[in-house]
């Protein structure tokens, strides 16, 4: 079964944020915005991709959507970063003020599909995030646990509600593992054939009003990460409950995520 990954690197599109903007001139502005570009720069090749490298299921598409407008050297950036990952697709699309970010994305999703009369897995995942080295493994055995509810419904909802919140901050890597249910990381979809939804066509804490989601609290799946450019207001309040990692949770983060381990030591460059 075909398994599809989205990841919007700063797409400067309108609509489907928290902050948002009137124009794409003033969402290029603050997405583009050198210190912003760097922090996700930052947390991209730290936290998201050494993941996906490290996958213990190896059949799996990653597509990250850029604008053309991404300046050059950030694109090149990207490029470099990723060479190495077979899976990764980076997808240049241009900005139209008349079409939303949303139309946008279920569009680059729809044409990856390799064969839409089947069903596919799909995924969503932001810049900063990280899933754990055996997700697109248990997004699998999801799949064949909901081959009953597939044949009855369009689409159903795979909810990893198991996971990590973390902060790097100079001072060192804060975190807590929380249980949150449709958040938009460690959450995938099973698209039944000829079905024309997406992961992106639903507001990602909203998909149980639409479909089936079986939920997984075995494991620790993903890693959240609140900074300086988190979309939500809600990051802020949540880094109260944050705390010093633990050498157990050290070794969590380095043994499921694949991090470097000098990444959660070393001073970090913002907060």
């Amino acid at each position: 079964m075909q398994v599809i990954g989205l990841c919007r690197f700063s797409f400067p599109a309108l609509g489907d944020f928290q902050i948002e903007h009137d124009t794409v001139e003033e969402r290029r502005r603050h997405i583009y915005h050198p210190t912003r570009l760097e922090e996700r720069f930052r947390l991209f090749e730290s936290l998201t991709l050494p993941s996906f490298r490290a996958q213990t299921d190896e059949d799996f598409q990653l597509l990250i959507a850029v604008g053309d407008c991404l300046p050059k050297t950030a694109l090149d950036r990207l490029k470099d970063l990723t060479t190495d990952i077979k899976q990764v697709q980076i997808i240049q699309r241009a900005v139209d003020p008349d079409q939303k970010h949303r139309q946008v994305m279920k569009l680059i999703l729809q044409n990856a599909r390799s064969h839409p009369d089947q069903p596919c897995l799909q995924f969503r995942h932001d810049d900063d995030d990280s899933v754990s080295i055996d997700f697109v493994e248990k997004l699998r055995e999801a799949a064949d646990d909901g081959a009953g509810l597939i044949k009855k419904n369009q689409a159903i909802g795979i909810d990893f509600n198991n996971g990590y919140q973390a902060s790097f901050k100079p001072a060192g890597t804060k975190a807590a593992q929380v249980y949150k249910s449709l958040l938009g990381v460690g959450l995938g979809m099973l698209v039944s054939g000829e079905c024309i939804h997406t992961i992106i066509s639903f507001t990602h804490n909203r998909i149980g009003r639409f479909m089936p989601v079986i939920s997984y609290p075995d494991h620790p799946m993903w890693i959240r990460s609140l900074n300086d450019s988190n979309d939500s207001p809600r990051a802020g309040k949540q880094k109260a409950q944050l705390a010093p990692i633990t050498p157990r949770i050290e070794t969590e983060l380095v043994r499921r995520f694949a991090i470097d381990p000098g990444f959660l030591r070393l001073p970090q460059s913002s907060a």
